[in-house]
């Protein structure tokens, strides 16, 4: 009796089936064309800097795949038109039996009268795309940002976090925490509307406390350190040196959690910086900037996140040049504004006009008055199409400087652009 051979079928490994189900579903064959799919759709709702590999979709697809990052998210739910926990993930603090834990915020934050009970949703009332449809609107107010007026931007971003809220009460489950990350980011825009463009520092202080709720809500130690880094702006501003350093010892202790990048932690040594030029203490924030500079020669292996839009070189040397500016150091202030200025791009209007103020100042500082005029018709220039309270105060701090040579025709020419009728109702208004 002949034998009969059996052949024994290795079995497949076990993969997450329901990402797999759910990506041929969309009509994706291949992991190659799904990837590709997600990397094309990050362009299309302003991810610019998120690209998408075999490999990663590969690891998803594992039997035990990671946690997708918060722009990974986003890009899923956007592709294949499903809430991220019915794609087979398993959420990190789930695994862990207990929720994100509240943060206890620093002694020196605003009063906490300013922050919202966030409220807790008993039956869910959105769809899961909730989260992913209220970031869309995130994700532009934050391009917008940059041309648009901000008085203008300002009460719609504002009615945004309204809506933000509300939903809250409304979503359960990931859709909430990615709500929440949405929310979050929301409040710090206008905060840093408030602050940097309307010069409100009240109204600033307590929309970033609401900030930090949401960020803590949504779990994510990367906006609550920027939240945190800008909170120590209100009190550096102010000369309230002891306060600012807890609120960026709270910001720091946040980014470790994160991880995060090599600009964002050079972006905390650059407020430090800013901070302690303010409340007059030039050295350290020139140490500050030294650790800066070396962090970002070193890079690290993390990319900063996808809302972190209001940092790079050029900034940092804009915080260089100032922090110089004020120590005395006139001829390295004017090179470095110099190099910054040079290095902005075209949407950077508003930083423009600070560092136009600030070389305006150089010009003073060196006894050459011409010079800063022309300096600040330049500033004038850009802040007719770009307002900005915080480059305005530098150019009037800067012609305050001028009052010796007050009856020169250029410091006068000066005056009449200050003072005309448009230059003064858009402050008024602004």
């Amino acid at each position: 009796m002949p034998r009969t051979e059996v052949t024994l079928m290795t079995p497949r490994p076990p993969m997450n089936t329901a990402l797999k189900a759910a990506r041929q579903h969309a009509g994706y064959a291949s992991q190659q064309a799904f990837a590709s799919a997600l990397t094309e759709a990050a362009l299309r709702i302003g991810l610019n800097q998120t690209e998408v590999s075999v490999r990663q979709v590969r690891r998803w697809e594992s039997a035990k795949p990671p946690w997708p990052r918060a722009d990974h998210q986003r890009l899923l739910v956007h592709v294949l038109h499903l809430p991220i926990d019915q794609l087979g993930f398993t959420p990190p603090w789930q695994d862990q039996g207990v929720a994100p834990a509240q943060e206890a915020a620093p002694r020196h934050l605003p009063d906490q009268a300013a922050a919202l009970p966030l409220p807790q949703a008993a039956t869910p009332v959105q769809p899961p795309t909730i989260g992913a449809d209220f970031a869309t609107i995130t994700i532009a107010h934050r391009r917008m940002y940059w041309s648009v007026q901000p008085t203008q931007l300002h009460p719609t971003v504002v009615e945004h976090t309204r809506l933000g809220l509300q939903l809250l009460a409304e979503t359960s489950g990931v859709a909430r925490r990615l709500l929440a990350t949405s929310l979050a980011e929301s409040l710090l825009l206008a905060g840093r509307i408030e602050f940097f463009d309307l010069r409100l520092p009240d109204e600033a202080g307590n929309t970033l406390i609401r900030a930090l709720q949401a960020a803590g809500e949504a779990d994510d130690p990367l906006l609550g350190a920027a939240v945190l880094a800008h909170a120590a702006f209100v009190p550096g501003w102010e000369g309230r040196r002891s306060e600012a350093q807890e609120r960026l010892r709270a910001a720091r202790a946040y980014a470790r959690r994160g991880p995060a990048s090599a600009e964002f932690l050079a972006w905390l040594d650059a407020v430090e910086a800013e901070c302690d030029t303010l409340c007059r203490h030039p050295k350290d924030a020139l140490h500050a900037i030294d650790r800066a500079e070396r962090i970002l020669a070193n890079g690290a292996n993390h990319m900063s996140p996808e809302w972190f839009t209001w940092f790079s070189a050029a900034r940092l040397a804009a915080f260089k040049g100032n922090t110089q500016l004020k120590a005395g150091r006139y001829s390295q202030a004017r090179k470095t504004l110099t190099t910054a200025l040079a290095g902005l791009t075209s949407d950077e209007g508003k930083q423009k006009t600070v560092l136009l103020g600030d070389l305006a100042a150089v010009e003073v500082a060196e006894e050459k008055p011409r010079e800063a005029c022309m300096r600040i018709h330049e500033a004038l220039d850009q802040l007719a199409v770009t307002w900005y309270a915080t480059g305005m105060e530098r150019i009037r701090a800067v012609r305050n400087s001028l009052q010796p040579w007050a009856d020169t025709d250029y410091v006068r020419r000066v005056d009449d652009r200050l003072y005309s009728w448009q230059t003064t109702l858009t402050a008024l208004r602004r």
